[in-house]
């Protein structure tokens, strides 16, 4: 016989020849000395015994001091100590001791991909438990629609949204509410006149019904280009060329895309680009309106400069005085450009300057 003693937060199985026969609890006890052995548990820690646990739980006294969990194929189990999460148990079979340690278990049916509303939304996002869930946003620009297994169940608000990740399909489709803008470019349209244009314009654009958009309608984006397109060379085709260019900043396009839950806002052609034989002709065009505009201002300015010329021919022949101060003037701004003045000959030249210079009376 040998004297074993089991500590407090321990307990002991033992067995004899391998094969269980008792739990030994804190204190003193006596054991077989060449038969018995004992394994010690701490009881402050899960029970994993090294045979299959239905062997133990025929002992009613081993079975009392113990808890155990059973985890189905289509749950977890959420295990908190204390009021904290610990781990997150899988299908199977659990024991834990009863001890100072307060064991709580949530039970979990991940099976159907709704998460229950008693489940806190700080617990989804914990690490233990976040590899088991799937989560989506929606924008508060944003409207979505949720399909489970590709039926359409509803129509999500914005916020976070969760659910368990299992074999059910869920997929999130997302549409953006705020204006949009989608770009037409480079669209070879001819005019009423049969002039060759490409035209780049734009379209401003809302989403009003996400159900129209997404379940009634596929790629209602594109669905949308087309409509506008059509509608871009319905317009143009409408007008002659001349007339295109002098509308070009005020264009009236009409696009019902209600068919689509979308609301067009604004239309407008941003490019008109010519052809080359076009462009020269329109070059020559220009050209030759400007030629004839500055002959008009060239002659507008000649008939001014004449009038002026009579207007101060009149003036001089009524007064006398006038016409001598004109002649100083001129006289003036030649001697300006003159440095010296060399003056030869008889009285009769200094005679004929003073009749310049001095005003006779």
């Amino acid at each position: 016989m040998k004297r074993v003693t089991i500590h407090k937060h321990e307990a002991a199985l033992v067995y004899r020849n391998g094969v269980y026969q008792r739990m030994l609890e804190p204190g003193r006890h006596w054991l077989l000395y060449l038969t018995e052995k004992m394994v010690r548990y701490d009881t402050l820690q899960p029970f994993t015994p090294p045979q299959d646990l239905n062997v133990y739980l025929h002992d009613a006294k081993l079975a009392d001091a113990l808890i155990v969990v059973e985890v189905k194929d289509t749950e977890i189990a959420l295990q908190y100590e204390n009021g904290l999460l610990k781990k997150v148990l899988t299908a199977g079979r659990y024991a834990y001791w009863k001890s100072v340690i307060r064991y709580e278990f949530v039970h979990v049916n991940i099976s159907e991909a709704e998460i229950a509303e008693s489940i806190d939304k700080t617990v989804l996002h914990h690490k233990l438990v976040a590899p088991y869930v799937r989560n989506y946003i929606v924008e508060s620009y944003e409207k979505a629609l949720l399909f489970v297994d590709g039926q359409f169940r509803r129509e999500l608000a914005s916020g976070a949204h969760a659910w368990w990740k299992n074999s059910t399909a869920i997929h999130v489709g997302k549409v953006d509410t705020r204006q949009l803008q989608v770009e037409i470019n480079g669209q070879e349209i001819l005019t009423r006149d049969k002039a060759a244009l490409r035209i780049n314009a734009w379209a401003q654009y809302r989403v009003t019904d996400v159900g129209k958009a997404l379940l009634h309608n596929k790629d209602y984006e594109r669905q949308l280009y087309i409509l506008i397109q059509l509608a871009l060379r319905e317009y143009v085709a409408a007008f002659s060329f001349d007339e295109l260019l002098d509308k070009k900043d005020a264009v009236a396009l009409a696009v019902d895309a209600t068919a689509l839950g979308v609301e067009v806002l604004g239309f407008g052609i941003r490019d008109i680009i010519l052809p080359g034989d076009m462009k020269d002709i329109m070059n020559q065009v220009l050209m030759a309106e400007k030629k004839a505009q500055a002959n008009i201002i060239m002659r507008r300015e000649e008939t001014a400069s004449t009038r002026s010329l009579m207007n101060t021919a009149r003036l001089m022949d009524d007064n006398p005085m006038l016409f001598k101060l004109k002649e100083m003037e001129y006289v003036e701004k030649i001697a300006e450009k003159i440095s010296t003045i060399s003056v030869t000959g008889n009285n009769g030249l200094i005679d004929g300057l003073k009749q310049i210079f001095v005003t006779p009376k």
